[in-house]
């Protein structure tokens, strides 16, 4: 890999902060030259801090590399590197990993994002009041320009993640994110991908390390010269899905972080449970409709629903023992199947309450229907006792002793 380096602001004399943002490039000979002149004039007019623009050519073909080291002897505080393979997350990998600033930053090169939003995105990471930022084109004070089919797309990934892998994040896919450089330095090892999907892998990573992800709703406009395969970036992305949730099932996901980072952020774990609680409890959901389905066809709704719910329900107390609460052995396994019976216990009365007041000439979807709506009631509640009471940290800390 070659690098070019420029002198960054970080040297200046009023300016004590640094912030690198990172433009990875694929054949963007185009626009390349106007998008970093627009940005280093936007930033040196503007940004109250030190910055360093790094251009990050991914491999390309048609004299983008030229253009990139052209612009490092025009442009200060504008450097270039190149690499001999493609990859948005291979680039933003070998930068970041590397970098010196206080802040590193990426944003796509056709400068979609407005970029008034660079320093609110910014601003609480130096603070240190968060860890990471993205901007979010999701946000009801956003304001976005793009087709319905990109926009379907987006809408239906960011459901998925939320759905299946619990994420709070509004909008994984935004180019335009930051994070403190040693947060990142930190989780980097443990990001598996190296093109589109690694931006959603380590936020799903910073979220199961209890971390501060920060939002700030940004004005887009869709680039309608956009070479992305839109498709096949979405299979990429299932694909990743199903990796994260894999790893996420068998406790591979858990990495060491500094002390410095603070990464339990949230009591007890939580940000690190809730996960793989959601992701059993989906798979368990799934079991117990079907098993009720097939349980219909030769008996009462009610006695269906509870022989369908006793068997889903410890099935997801044993997964959830060894998955989200980290218990292995078979130490406490019989007590912890007694006490998981008390959350059986709430979900069969809420789902046998709810059938109980369907009309006898209800048909079988509305049945369905009603359970799957007692049943996340009764979810909530089963995450509660399990990590309140039948996994309890204190418990078990009382019993080792």
């Amino acid at each position: 890999m070659t690098s070019l380096t420029q002198e960054p602001y970080a040297r200046h004399t009023t300016r004590t902060r640094l912030v690198e943002i990172v433009v990875p490039v694929y054949n963007e000979r185009k626009v390349l030259a106007q998008s970093v002149r627009r940005l280093h004039d936007y930033l040196t007019r503007t940004f109250p801090y030190g910055f360093r623009i790094t251009i990050a050519d991914n491999a390309s073909t048609d004299g983008t590399w030229d253009i990139a080291t052209a612009l490092t002897r025009e442009l200060p505080h504008v450097q270039a590197v190149h690499l001999d393979q493609k990859g948005r997350g291979r680039a933003l990998r070998k930068v970041w990993a590397r970098s010196d600033a206080d802040v590193v930053s990426y944003m796509d090169v056709d400068l979609s994002t407005d970029l008034t939003a660079f320093l609110p995105l910014i601003a609480p990471l130096l603070s240190g009041h968060s860890d990471l930022a993205i901007g979010t084109r999701l946000a009801r004070t956003s304001r976005v320009e793009r087709g319905p089919k990109r926009e379907i797309i987006s809408r239906a990934y960011n459901l998925l993640l939320r759905s299946t892998l619990g994420a709070r994040f509004s909008d994984a896919q935004c180019g335009f994110k930051a994070a403190r450089t040693e947060i990142v330095q930190a989780l980097l090892p443990a990001v598996e991908d190296e093109e589109w999907f690694f931006d959603t892998e380590l936020l799903l990573l910073a979220e199961r390390h209890g971390l501060r992800i920060h939002e700030v709703p940004v004005d887009w406009v869709d680039d309608p010269d956009s070479r992305v395969d839109v498709v096949r970036t979405a299979l990429d992305d299932l694909r990743g899905m199903a990796r994260v949730a894999r790893r996420t099932l068998s406790g591979a996901a858990r990495i060491p972080v500094p002390d410095r980072v603070a990464a339990a952020r949230l009591p007890s774990g939580m940000g690190r449970q809730l996960p793989s609680f959601v992701i059993v409890g989906l798979f368990s959901t799934l079991a117990y409709l079907m098993l009720f389905w097939a349980l219909r066809e030769i008996m009462t709704a009610v006695l269906a629903n509870a022989i369908a719910l006793l068997v889903t329900a410890l099935a997801n107390t044993a997964a959830n023992r060894r998955f989200t609460f980290g218990v292995t052995g078979s130490a406490g396994a019989l007590r912890h199947q007694v006490e998981g019976l008390a959350a059986f216990l709430v979900g069969l009365a809420l789902t046998t309450g709810v059938l109980a007041l369907l009309p006898e000439a209800a048909s079988r979807w509305v049945e369905l229907a009603g359970v799957i709506v007692a049943n996340a009631l009764a979810t909530l509640v089963r995450f509660m006792l399990l990590r309140a009471w039948v996994f309890s940290p204190r418990r078990r800390k009382e019993n080792r002793s």
